[in-house]
């Protein structure tokens, strides 16, 4: 006997019904993403006595802020941490182009081992390279300095966008590069006259996620800093007390060190976007 098949649900709707339920679940999507970044604002606002009912009462307050601009150690901690992505960011990308241009035109033996050796560490669990990396800034005596932080946010980058840079290489004609090694040029001055400007959205978008990657970046923040190199995402927690978690002052940090990185992906979004398309 055979089998009835029931008419699908979608195709049976209006067309102005089609777009009504692809608009309600993409709100409802969205909503879902932006609500918990809502209710923090919404908590960076409120008093201390209106934390824990936010969702009601009509007290609201700017005085959050400034309690936590108030504090010099927050304020290092911003600058600190602007500076580390700063810095790491700058670093990587003089590493990770050349690291990708290679792994993308050269087939040597070198390529072989610098490829093998960026791929083993890129199976290591980040969470396992804390503890060595504990023990060799211990051991260096550069635990608790800017130097101590930086290597090791450049390693990663390193090993985990070298293979975004070989991609983005891969996807460029190389033909350029050999006429321009015809009519003289060597091989760096085609990689800096033709590759690098041909890849330009490219590293564009590859400093974007470095800078974010660095800036909202907790384990080596926690474990390889202590009082002298204050971060932001670990001095937020100084905010959990014996007498109980202050979340409006805590709420207002977060925001704090939310919008650096909101603007960063608001106004480097096309050149991301530009990027991961070459």
């Amino acid at each position: 006997m055979p089998m009835v098949r029931r008419p699908d649900f979608l195709p049976q709707l209006p067309s102005w019904g089609r777009k009504a339920l692809f608009a309600l679940a993409l709100s409802g999507i969205c909503f879902a993403f932006a609500f918990p970044v809502l209710w923090l604002m919404l908590t960076s606002l409120r008093p201390e006595s209106g934390v824990y009912y936010v969702h009601r009462g009509t007290e609201f307050t700017l005085g959050n802020f400034a309690e936590v601009l108030r504090e010099e150690r927050i304020v290092e901690a911003f600058l600190n941490s602007a500076l580390i992505a700063t810095v790491a960011t700058v670093f990587s990308l003089l590493v990770t182009v050349s690291s990708g241009y290679m792994l993308s035109r050269f087939t040597g033996p070198a390529s072989r081992i610098w490829f093998g050796t960026i791929y083993v560490f890129r199976c290591v669990p980040y969470i396992s390279w804390v503890l060595p990396l504990y023990f060799v800034t211990q051991s260096w005596g550069i635990y608790d300095t800017y130097l101590g932080l930086l290597l090791p946010h450049v390693a990663v980058h390193i090993c985990f966008f070298s293979w975004l840079m070989k991609g983005f290489f891969d996807g460029i004609d190389p033909s350029m590069e050999y006429a321009a090694m015809i009519d003289g040029c060597t091989r760096w001055g085609a990689f800096i006259r033709v590759a690098v400007p041909s890849a330009l959205p490219a590293i564009s978008a590859l400093a974007v996620l470095c800078w974010l990657f660095t800036w909202n970046e907790f384990l080596f923040a926690l474990i390889l800093t202590g009082n002298r190199v204050p971060m932001i995402t670990v001095v937020m927690a100084q905010f959990v007390t014996e007498m109980g978690l202050r979340w409006n002052l805590m709420a207002a940090t977060a925001v704090m060190a939310l919008l650096p990185a909101f603007l960063l992906a608001l106004f480097g979004q096309k050149y991301v976007i530009r990027g991961l398309r070459i």
